[in-house]
């Protein structure tokens, strides 16, 4: 039996680290240091080590769809007309190949995959059902999902 792949250790001191670079990731060492009770140099120390063990896996800006014209966020249930692994991998591939969607599930379910689409309005949705997913490798059904209200979004993971 394979032994189990060994999780990172995080104490006190690295959730305190990654609460405050979850709210600014443009912190700078010194402020995050004294933010943390750290000394720089313990600090910058953490953070790489972090990074290292894959803890921390990148920075990011995040953007206002609105004023960047991709307002309409879409769920979509996908369905393939078969599951197997060519068919899987094909999709999977054809999907990461494409702009709008943000996020692509496999779930376990009445369905293959969950994704999460961002375009400007209905008509660019609509393109983009009928000119890129319906012509994806294997997809068999969709079932469209358009969100009215954005009640919780966040990046951060409860530490």
């Amino acid at each position: 039996m394979a032994a189990e792949p060994k999780l990172p250790s995080i104490d006190d001191t690295d959730r305190r680290l990654l609460r405050v670079l979850q709210d600014d990731g443009r912190i700078t060492n010194q402020a995050l240091a004294a933010a943390c009770g750290l000394s720089p140099a313990a600090c910058f120390d953490r953070v790489k080590r972090l990074r290292e063990r894959g803890v921390i896996t990148g920075y990011t800006a995040l953007l206002d769809p609105e004023k960047l014209d991709q307002a309409l966020m879409i769920f979509i249930e996908v369905l393939l007309d078969r599951t197997t692994d060519d068919v899987f991998s094909a999709f999977s591939a054809h999907v990461r190949r494409v702009p709008q969607v943000m996020e692509c599930h496999m779930v376990a379910g009445g369905f293959d995959y969950l994704l999460k689409v961002r375009v400007s309005d209905m008509g660019a949705y609509r393109s983009f059902l009928g000119d890129i997913l319906t012509a994806m490798p294997g997809v068999r059904e969709t079932r469209t999902y358009a969100v009215l209200e954005e009640v919780k979004l966040t990046t951060k993971l409860a530490l």
